[in-house]
């Protein structure tokens, strides 16, 4: 029995063509429903991601369009880029020129999880990232922390740095950035019991802090460390990378 052909999917269409659909599906109670969760909607067209994932698999994906949507402005139109581009032809210099223009913690998480992290200077640019100022280049920073500690098939020595940079970072109040340090350390310590004990001691040492960031940071990162359910599914996955290994 053979397998059905795969049919290629087509080029996305012109830059124009994209940006009315977008309009097309997007609403007002979306727009709404996003200023609510913090989300800048200056320049949204109020679509779901669900919407946005739609378009975004009924095309291939082109670097050269990606470019072109991200140009735009428009806030779809960036989450859009970031699902159609290519990983590989990203280079340092526009995912930092698209960094830089980064005015939404959606679009910057997205850009992380879904684009930068597959690069292969994600791990040089989330570092680069975590010792910047700006709030959505130091919390982009963070995300590719947390997004790799899930996801990257190599060793945990890459991610004690990230730690380190985290416990320096701590006392950075604002929330975008708090949230993500916060993140990082949960994601990194949940990736192996040898890095569960190292999140965990940075955990307790910010618990332990006067900065009331940082105090939050610690005192929810050891909280969910901690819990039984948590280190049940860090030692089954630990089990299930050994036996894979032959270990």
């Amino acid at each position: 029995m053979t397998s059905p052909r795969r049919v290629a999917k087509p080029a996305p269409p012109p830059l124009a063509e994209l940006l009315d659909r977008l309009r097309e599906s997007g609403s007002e109670r979306n727009r709404e429903g996003m200023a609510r969760f913090g989300i800048t909607v200056e320049r949204a067209f109020g679509v779901s991601m669900k919407s946005l994932r739609e378009i975004a698999r009924a095309y291939a994906t082109s670097a050269e369009r990606a470019r072109e949507l991200w140009a735009s402005g428009y806030h779809e139109a960036r989450i859009l880029a970031i699902l159609i581009d290519e990983p590989a032809a990203l280079t340092p210099e526009e995912a930092e020129r698209r960094a830089l223009t980064f005015d939404s913690w959606d679009v910057c998480d997205q850009a992380c999880m879904h684009l930068i992290r597959k690069a292969p200077f994600a791990f040089e640019m989330g570092e680069k990232w975590r010792a910047r100022e700006e709030e959505f280049l130091k919390r982009a920073g963070f995300v590719l922390a947390a997004t790799l500690a899930v996801h990257h098939k190599g060793g945990d020595e890459a991610f004690l740095d990230a730690l380190e940079d985290a416990e320096r970072e701590a006392e950075d109040a604002r929330n975008f950035v708090k949230k993500a340090v916060n993140w990082a350390i949960r994601q990194i310590g949940k990736r192996s019991l040898a890095l569960r004990e190292k999140a965990l001691a940075t955990a307790d040492r910010l618990a332990e802090r006067e900065s009331a960031a940082a105090r939050w940071i610690g005192k929810d990162a050891a909280r969910e460390l901690r819990d039984p359910a948590t280190v049940a599914r860090i030692r089954e996955k630990e089990r299930k990378r050994k036996k894979k290994s032959g270990r």
